[in-house]
């Protein structure tokens, strides 16, 4: 998709759709007004008819409108001028890229950033509404023998905007956007893929031809490597499967080797069928998406050297699968993590921290300036916080409050869930140091707690997305959440450096 900002008159845009909002009672849009004046008031009389309403989300194209040089106008209903926020917006957004979808227009103009969205500003609209477009367009169809839907015919989305200083603003915006869309594509990708062609070997893989692509270094140790570290958690969930552990390793080097890394952990369980605490068959076809956190480190880190962000940048990535079978872990059975703490593992379908903790021992190498693991990690924070928010659990109040800023930019919003040291009590063991969950019941809060055991070197942050990542139902797959979020982490973290 090519985006570009124009600044050009309305009525004189030669494009093959312009689009404007209309409120609740028919109320026009400052842009439908300038199209209604220079139409003879054709908008006003179209809604006369009482097609459109102004309801959220409704749509009305009109073809040929005099004096307009545009072969369409695509009015779309924007809901109550008073109520109109960020959710209204991407409703609006979406509505019009649905509608964009089905018509032949091979270039479109959207005027929907000019609205009033609370006290955003310019550039969060125009990257909002490249995301919109990028998601309306996504189709994940590579596996079927023939495309259900014809491809879209839109090929250019021109953004709208009032003066040259806002051009400016909105340039910068598509640009950071566009590197952001192409991360959640990957991400939405590789989640969407089934674990029969999404092997830790071919996580791998995709790692190394990203590497080779922006020209970072990336280390895949294999089986043998993983068992010198000593790494007996990764091990343990892999036992169970014909397909050996890859610990993934990614260095973005856009700051010198000497700054402190960023480092991201993303949980790469490729498929979790629980272990010998196997799940129930309702659906377990989802628990392909349990490699999430890794797809949206991949994602990130994409969209970091495609802006060429001045942060170094570490991604790991603990690949496995978690499968029963004669060689299994059993519950009961104790492991010794890379850190030599012991863990009694009564659960192994709480599988994706007993992974994690190597992986966030092995970060404390690079000493880094923070590490934040992403992972599909408990239901129950789907039931705390359901799809909206992803939970956030962090050692370090300031670098919760980052990661929260992040979201409120990226609008890929997190929630700070407590991790006070009474929750630590949860999790006692009479045969090893700690079980891998809680001794009465366990919670998104004891597998954080759980955690928070392997990362007392630095600050840390945990991002359970079981929630975010992916959804259900007819709109099944990946979200490619929290790309968003990370990839405005960074940017951040790369302006402070900049600035200090």
């Amino acid at each position: 998709m090519d985006f570009r900002v124009t600044r050009d008159s309305l009525p004189a845009q030669r494009t093959g759709c312009i689009v404007v909002g209309v409120y609740h009672g028919r109320t026009l849009s400052s842009a439908a007004l300038d199209l209604d004046n220079a139409s003879g008031h054709a908008l006003s009389r179209a809604l006369g008819r009482g097609d459109l309403e102004g309801a959220l989300g409704a749509t009305l194209l009109l073809h040929e409108v005099p004096n307009l040089v545009a072969e369409r106008v695509l009015l779309v209903g924007l809901g109550s001028e008073r109520g109109f926020r960020e959710s209204s917006y991407r409703a609006a957004l979406a509505s019009t890229i649905g509608t964009l979808r089905t018509t032949g227009a091979a270039e479109a103009t959207i005027c929907l950033n000019e609205l009033p969205v609370n006290d955003r500003d310019c550039a969060w609209k125009v990257e909002q509404a490249v995301l919109a477009v990028s998601e309306g367009l996504y189709r994940f169809d590579k596996l079927k023998s023939r495309s259900v839907e014809p491809p879209s015919a839109l090929k250019k989305v021109a953004l709208h905007v009032a003066d040259r200083a806002e051009a400016s603003t909105a340039q910068a915006a598509v640009v950071r956007a566009e590197a952001i869309a192409e991360g959640i594509a990957l991400a939405k990708d590789l989640g969407n893929l089934p674990g029969n062609l999404c092997t830790p070997t071919y996580l791998a893989d995709q790692a190394r031809a990203m590497a080779e692509r922006h020209g970072f270094q990336v280390n895949v140790l294999e089986q043998e490597d993983v068992e010198k570290l000593g790494m007996g958690g990764l091990l343990a969930v892999a036992r169970g499967s014909s397909e050996p552990p890859k610990l993934v390793v990614m260095e973005y080097d856009g700051a010198p080797r000497d700054a402190q890394p960023v480092v991201l952990v993303g949980k790469g369980i490729t498929f979790d069928a629980g272990g010998i605490s196997i799940k129930p068959a309702l659906e377990m076809d989802e628990m392909k998406f349990d490699m999430c956190g890794a797809a949206s480190v991949i994602g990130a880190l994409h969209a970091a050297a495609l802006l060429k962000l001045e942060v170094r940048v570490v991604g790991i990535i603990p690949a496995a699968e978690n499968m029963p079978g004669g060689n299994a872990t059993r519950p009961g059975d104790v492991v010794t993590t890379m850190s030599g703490q012991s863990i009694e593992i009564l659960d192994t379908d709480s599988e994706g921290r007993i992974v994690l903790c190597d992986a966030l021992s092995y970060a404390e190498r690079y000493q880094p300036a923070a590490v934040i693991d992403v992972a599909t990690l408990t239901g129950e924070i789907v039931k705390a916080l359901g799809d909206v928010a992803s939970g956030l659990f962090s050692n370090s109040d300031a670098l919760a409050r980052e990661l929260l800023d992040a979201g409120e930019r990226a609008w890929d919003r997190a929630w700070q869930m407590p991790l006070w040291d009474e929750y630590q009590d949860a999790l006692k063991s009479n045969f090893a140091d700690f079980p891998n969950i809680g001794s009465v019941a366990d919670s998104a809060v004891t597998a954080a707690c759980f955690l928070s055991r392997f990362t007392r070197g630095y600050p840390w942050a945990h991002l359970d997305i079981a929630g975010t990542a992916s959804k259900g139902g007819a709109d099944k797959g990946a979200t490619g959440r929290p790309v968003g979020l990370l990839v405005h982490f960074l940017v951040g973290r790369a302006e402070k450096k900049r600035g200090g």
